[in-house]
């Protein structure tokens, strides 16, 4: 079939099946686990997670975690909420501020910040943003944005160390809600359910040991564009198909096209697919209506993030292999 914007369309039915078989089997045989933890965000990977893993396992198995902090945009409340009252599953509501300020997240972000922004105050609202990759090929550097109480936008490029521990100090967030998937999992014999797609997954957008890690991924293998499409057919509420992926990390709305990918989830999608399949930059310019320079940006950046994400996939190094 020629490349298109058709060519990601699959059968969502047929999917929704193939995957529900195969949680129900890989809980049952490999891990060994009655029922399955999801974190809620509110976004579409989650939602379509934990709608698949009811299909799979009944509402009774599977259990929601709502794990909010003082920097969680409404949305994410509310959509996280809708999605578990759509579902009818069991919640655990954790307030995940108390774990974070004890372990110095925001104390050691803001003093990052104010490396670069010194007159930067706790209470003013913050993001870091990346240039995109699509219009020339200038190296890209983070810079952080800022706004004051009164609505007064301030930005700063970042210095390589203070990009570096404003991103390890976010971290915590990512990491602290899986160590409470992990805690809620053990105490009920649970698995617990990661939500990377496919373009997360290969791109490294994740955390090590945060929300890199569970127990099964049941979506790892789909495009997002695919994974809208299963929400479709699953149902999940329009509210939430309808919301832009966003990182909900920052105190300011941030969208993930400005915070990682080059373009927005289906062209980047698209680039994927073609980088995947051999499809040619100039193919790819005239489905997408860009230039073929623009397209070889992108999948320069593509090879360039798999550099990066080899590290994120490794499992830990050891000598046991070695031994005679």
């Amino acid at each position: 079939m020629a490349f298109s914007r058709d060519s990601l369309k699959i059968d969502a039915e047929k999917e929704i099946e193939r995957i529900t078989k195969w949680i129900r089997e890989t809980l049952s045989q490999q891990l060994k686990r009655r029922g399955a933890v999801v974190g809620l965000s509110g976004g579409i990977d989650s939602s379509v997670v934990s709608s698949l893993c009811v299909r799979a396992l009944g509402k009774e198995r599977v259990l929601g975690l709502h794990m909010h902090e003082k920097e969680s945009s409404d949305d994410t409340r509310k959509l996280s909420k809708l999605i578990a009252d759509h579902l009818k599953i069991q919640t655990v509501d954790e307030n995940i501020t108390p774990l974070l300020d004890g372990a110095g997240c925001y104390r050691r972000r803001d003093e990052a910040i104010r490396s670069v922004i010194p007159e930067f105050e706790s209470s003013w609202k913050s993001k870091i943003v990346l240039p995109s990759v699509v219009d020339n090929d200038m190296f890209r550097l983070f810079s952080v944005v800022v706004h004051t109480p009164s609505g007064k936008e301030i930005s700063a490029r970042l210095s390589q160390e203070a990009n570096l521990t404003i991103v390890a100090a976010t971290n915590f967030k990512q990491r602290v809600r899986k160590m409470l998937e992990y805690y809620h999992a053990d105490r009920l014999n649970y698995a617990v359910s990661g939500t990377p797609n496919l373009l997360e997954y290969d791109q490294g957008f994740f955390v090590k040991q945060g929300d890199g890690a569970a127990d099964f991924k049941p979506i790892a293998h789909l495009y997002k564009t695919q994974v809208y499409q299963l929400a479709e057919a699953l149902g999940v509420p329009a509210e939430i198909r309808k919301r832009l992926p966003t990182t909900d990390t920052y105190s300011l709305p941030q969208s993930q096209e400005e915070f990682y990918f080059s373009l927005p989830y289906d062209e980047m999608d698209m680039c994927l697919y073609a980088k995947n399949k051999g499809i040619s930059e100039a193919e790819v310019a005239k489905v997408l209506g860009r230039t073929p320079e623009q397209i070889g940006r992108v999948f320069r950046d593509i090879e360039s993030k798999r550099h990066v994400a080899r590290y994120l996939h490794m499992a830990p190094q050891s000598l046991i292999d070695t031994q005679h």
